[in-house]
């Protein structure tokens, strides 16, 4: 029970942490594009784990069995590079209240990866936690054509989470093998080498980033990647991504909140209808 509370506990605070870098991260997309607001984003957190591993001696990860680490390479890629760049496009095309209720459901894919592959059952309230998710998938979707949004930005905001949840299934594959603060660490080294194939091209958009987009992404690195990925991954690690994902999945409500008081957002009644059906389906689907 200590660890069912103490991963609980861990799910929220890293979607707290998750939340605020999204309205940081909202806030960099202003100017740059994706991938170069994420290459930033990565190598500013990158640099950060390094620094956390030299001064606590875990560096010897690198040295683990390259089964290990080649699956933790792909899963970063999925996370950090494909999934973030779906995520950081919807974002800049719609907006944080537009996006966010749809990328909220990777709890429901990462399910579904866990019953295909790691032999996961079905409880009767996890479906019905699935049927709300994809309610609140139409409801969006239904709002977004009403207002005529960009229709690239809801395919991006769609993908964004099928992509996440193949790098938690396989996060959560490595974690018993692998120390949370390790496993954290390494994926995100893993993902900033990975986006580094981007460089050539988005390196002259890089170095012009002005010292206030510098700080803002920082800040969104340390926040979402540095704090936030260390929370889930230690949450994952004591109660599963069953549990950890749809709890995690709260940060939505706070997010949009935010996006509301910091941003100005003026989402409509069906977004917040779509919000509302999303959170309810996680918890329906972490706590039935």
């Amino acid at each position: 029970m200590h660890e069912l509370i103490l991963g609980i506990l861990t799910a929220l605070l890293s979607a707290l942490s998750w939340a605020s870098a999204t309205i940081l991260v909202r806030t960099g997309l202003r100017r740059l594009s994706p991938i170069g607001a994420n290459i930033l984003r990565l190598y500013v957190a990158s640099a950060f784990f390094l620094l956390i591993f030299a001064l606590t001696g875990n560096l010897d990860v690198f040295r683990l069995p390259v089964k290990l680490l080649a699956l933790a390479f792909i899963s970063a890629q999925f996370g950090f590079v494909i999934g973030d760049y779906f995520y950081f496009g919807a974002l800049k095309r719609m907006g944080v209240s537009r996006t966010v209720p749809i990328t909220s459901t990777y709890p429901l894919w990462t399910i579904l990866w866990a019953i295909l592959f790691l032999g996961k059952k079905v409880e009767p309230h996890v479906i019905l936690g699935a049927v709300l998710v994809v309610l609140a998938i139409i409801v969006v979707k239904r709002a977004e054509e009403e207002e005529h949004a960009d229709r690239l930005g809801f395919v991006f905001a769609f993908l964004a989470p099928i992509s996440w949840s193949i790098a938690i299934t396989i996060m959560e594959h490595l974690s018993s093998s692998i120390p949370s603060l390790q496993l954290a660490g390494v994926r995100i080294v893993f993902a900033s080498l990975g986006i580094s194939v981007f460089l050539p091209k988005y390196g002259r958009e890089v170095r012009r980033v002005s010292r206030r987009e510098i700080i803002t992404l920082a800040g969104a690195a340390v926040l979402g990647l540095v704090l936030g990925q260390y929370l889930f991954v230690y949450s994952v690690s004591l109660v599963g991504s069953p549990i950890a994902a749809p709890v995690s999945a709260i940060n939505p409500i706070i997010a949009s909140l935010l996006a509301v008081v910091l941003l100005g957002e003026k989402p409509s009644a069906k977004i917040f209808e779509g919000l509302a059906l999303a959170v309810l389906g996680v918890v329906l689907i972490s706590f039935g």
